[in-house]
């Protein structure tokens, strides 16, 4: 990487599939992986296309099982541009190449290509490339090439196509499921290089339609109309021209795609042509998509003084996470993919990832987190009746949710390493619906956006805490309630061992938060204005007994607890056995899906005290000492020890999930930094070194690369958003600078310096807000717009508990 651009030189095809997902170009509508416009799926080179929201189901036999899936749809591909030089069709894998490089720049949003190559006949030839995915222009996305000979004359033929023969092949252990989600092709000839493609999607019925113009080049003036030439499911416009020595050859492709899902319009194909034939030429386009961008890179500005790799990984980090979520989902219907629009693994499905992406935008474009949970309140009816079907009250998000919000999750799933397929239990992570509700809160109290409390978030806190109070059972014999047969964040205990029941008790994490639940969802109501409480009883018909008994959960939960001040992860996790872990790690060396290895070799995960990733410490991530202590307290147990549940868990995880690093950096932040900043390394390089080795290639992590972001933006700030106002706890490394940050805080904008544990805040001038509160240990004090405050803690401790320096 070079300032501000990530760069891959040479072309190396075991490491192909990572760089095209780094690569991958998108505004939030639609994306497109970084493939070489040559390239088609070959085990190499992906090269897909997603377009947000837009899913399918198909179904396939295997293993004696019918598997349903919904998956999202890779749509028709746009990028294919080939060339031949006297017959030959170029592939980069049959010439020498003297020069590659691709060059992605993170703060104008295109994506150039440089070859130099030599082919078999010893002609040299430069190739330039650039491409973008307009962030203005959702639908819009273009791709220019000039090739040059420098020392040879001949004949160039160049064909630039769409393809709609595609299909999700793209995650190796997914293939013997069913891929072709679209059928129905129809090609159009619309004018001269101006033509559409659209397919439909087998289930959902979505037309895909994709409109390109092609327009060609020889020594800068425009060359002849092309020839259309149109297959069954592809469409190419070719040109053939005489070059010569430094004798440039371009063609300029725009295309133009949309589907039967958009708003605001009529028919997808024709729209297409309409806005491919209107669009801009591409250097007007380069120009319109660098003020888009600069425009958005404005709302995330953050001014640190980490070394030069960190900060470049950040800028990467924070470019993928508005390639997902830009100002462009806020007319749309779409939640947060957890792999972004960048690849195919978990089949674009939306987890509870938003979690950790949401809070970074509440405080930055807290309208982008407001169309998020729209997606969620859109689905509230689907999880009221799933939590019918389950006997239930209130509202059972799902899991992993895609168009509908039914629960897509695989009931079978293959383990890569043995090869076969294992009935899958994840289904009962229940606690989804917590971070939905704690998502909900945290917008509020981030924003103050009062007409959403009053509206959409009242509803969905109280028919979240409604479903978990009907999930808790009393028991007479402890005097508390419980809550049985689900499954933790941990995600590798989905049962007790040898047992066929699947699920196991009293996870702490849940319960934990739904105490913490039941008292907010009481809180809450209070809240609402007289008026909106009586109609949101009224609509919900909440009965007082049902708030009584939100008011008994909060009291009475059973909490498990293994040691004075240590939490167990689960009722009886204490009693499983120990893992040799160094065993294992001799005999594997990675060994970050121990789950996978144990199957393999006949064993069971249930039978050890091990975690994929952190989940007794998501208590520590969500929620702060003092919160913690309210909510044990409420519940009548002392509060915990922290190093010590941190020290015990971290001991037994085997880091399996990307999210791992960003929950320990968290955790560990307060008590040990330089462990905390190890993580906080960790997590930066995840994707950009694919330390899962393979997975990158499926899809970014985004969850992990926002959580990077929301490390340096409210953990190492200190930055907390409760009901009394703006809390502040900086524990910035001294030695790496000052921090300075613009966010909004209840529609102020304001600007926050931190260096160790002193930190300023200063308020926008003649910004229309009230005022906020900040808070900063025993200091309170009221800013009006234009207004500064300084605070300090004192120095930052110069060892960590063990006694070693920091």
């Amino acid at each position: 990487m070079t300032a501000r651009r990530l760069v891959f030189r040479g072309f190396d095809a075991e490491d192909e599939g990572r760089r095209e997902a780094l690569c991958t170009l998108g505004n939030g509508y639609f994306a497109t992986r970084g493939a070489a416009p040559e390239s088609v799926a070959d085990g190499t080179h992906y090269p897909g296309t997603y377009v947000a929201g837009c899913f399918n189901r198909l179904t396939t036999e295997v293993a004696g099982h019918r598997l349903e899936d919904e998956s999202i749809v890779n749509a028709p591909n746009w990028l294919p541009l080939a060339f031949r030089i006297d017959g030959a069709w170029f592939d980069m894998e049959q010439v020498e190449l003297l020069e590659a490089e691709q060059e992605l720049d993170l703060e104008r949003g295109i994506l150039v290509r440089r070859l130099r190559f030599r082919d078999q006949q010893r002609r040299t030839t430069r190739l330039v490339q650039q491409r973008l995915v307009h962030l203005a222009h959702p639908h819009l996305a273009g791709l220019d090439t000039t090739l040059q000979p420098e020392d040879w004359s001949g004949t160039v033929t160049i064909r630039s196509g769409l393809d709609g023969a595609v299909a999700n092949t793209g995650v190796a252990r997914y293939r013997d499921l069913a891929a072709h989600h679209l059928v129905d092709h129809h090609i159009t000839e619309a004018g001269p290089g101006l033509s559409v493609l659209d397919a439909l999607t087998s289930q959902s019925h979505v037309r895909i339609a994709v409109a390109q113009r092609n327009r060609f080049f020889a020594d800068g003036e425009p060359h002849q109309v092309p020839t259309t030439v149109i297959g069954d499911t592809r469409v190419d416009h070719e040109s053939t021209t005489e070059v010569a020595p430094d004798s440039p050859v371009q063609v300029e492709k725009i295309i133009s795609l949309h589907t039967s899902r958009d708003p605001a319009s009529t028919e997808a194909a024709s729209e297409a042509v309409d806005s491919a034939r209107d669009a801009p030429g591409f250097d007007e386009l380069c120009r319109t998509q660098a003020v888009a961008w600069s425009r958005l890179h404005r709302h995330f500005s953050t001014t640190t003084s980490l070394s030069e790799p960190a900060r470049r990984t950040m800028l990467l980090h924070r470019f993928h996470l508005l390639q997902t979520v830009s100002p462009n989902i806020t007319d749309l219907d779409v939640g947060l993919p957890a792999r972004g629009l960048h690849g195919e693994a978990y089949r674009g499905h939306v987890f509870w990832d938003e979690l950790f992406v949401l809070p970074v935008l509440d405080l930055r474009m807290p309208r982008l987190s407001r169309a998020l949970l729209h997606y969620r309140y859109r689905r509230l009816p689907r999880a009221r009746s799933a939590a019918r079907q389950a006997g239930l009250a209130g509202a059972m998000f799902p899991w992993q949710s895609g168009s509908n919000g039914r629960e897509e999750s695989q009931s079978w799933h293959l383990n890569p390493r043995s090869g076969r397929w294992l009935p899958d239990h994840t289904y009962l992570q229940r606690h989804v619906g917590l971070a939905v509700a704690h998502s909900a809160r945290h917008h509020h109290l981030a924003t103050g956006d009062d007409d959403y409390l009053n509206t959409e978030g009242a509803e969905l806190i109280c028919e979240i805490a409604r479903f978990f109070s009907s999930l808790a059972t009393y028991d007479r014999s402890i005097d508390r309630y419980t809550i049985r047969s689900v499954v933790g964040p941990d995600e590798y205990h989905t049962a007790y061992p040898g047992s066929e029941a699947p699920g196991i008790d009293n996870n702490a994490y849940t319960n934990v938060m739904t105490a913490w639940l039941c008292a907010t969802a009481t809180r809450v109501l209070r809240e609402l204005p007289d008026r909106r409480r009586r109609e949101l009883v009224d609509q919900l018909d909440l009965r007082h007994h049902e708030i009584d008994r939100w008011d008994r959960l909060a009291h009475r939960l059973f909490v498990p607890f293994h040691d004075r001040g240590l939490l167990s992860q689960f009722e009886g996790y204490h009693k499983l056995a120990e893992l040799d872990w160094e065993a294992y790690r001799r005999r594997y060396g990675d060994i970050q899906r121990l789950d996978r290895i144990l199957e393999t070799e006949g064993d069971d995960p249930n039978r050890y005290q091990i975690s994929k990733q952190a989940d007794v410490l998501m208590l520590f991530y969500l929620l702060s000492a003092e919160e913690l202590a309210e909510v044990l307290g409420r519940l009548g147990y002392p509060m915990v020890d922290i190093p010590a549940n941190v020290e015990h868990y971290l001991a037994r995880t085997s880091h399996g999930s990307t999210l791992s690093a960003v929950v320990h950096a968290w955790v560990l932040a307060r008590g040990n930094r330089r462990r905390a900043l190890e993580f906080f390394d960790e997590a930066l390089v995840s994707d950009l070194h694919d330390t899962q080795h393979g997975t990158t290639a499926e899809g970014i992590h985004l969850a992990a690369m926002t959580g990077t972001l929301d490390l340096v933006q409210r953990c190492f700030t200190g930055i907390e958003v409760r009901p009394d106002g703006l809390h502040l706890n900086p524990q910035w490394p001294t030695g790496l600078g000052p921090l300075e940050l613009t966010l909004q805080y209840h529609g102020l904008p304001l600007t926050i310096r931190v260096s160790g544990r002193t930190v300023a805040v200063r308020t926008a001038p003649g910004a229309p807000a009230a005022g906020i509160t900040c808070v900063c240990g025993p200091h309170h004090e009221r800013l009006g717009p234009g207004e500064t405050a300084r605070f300090s803690l004192g120095a930052l401790p110069t060892t960590d508990p063990t006694g070693e320096p920091l």
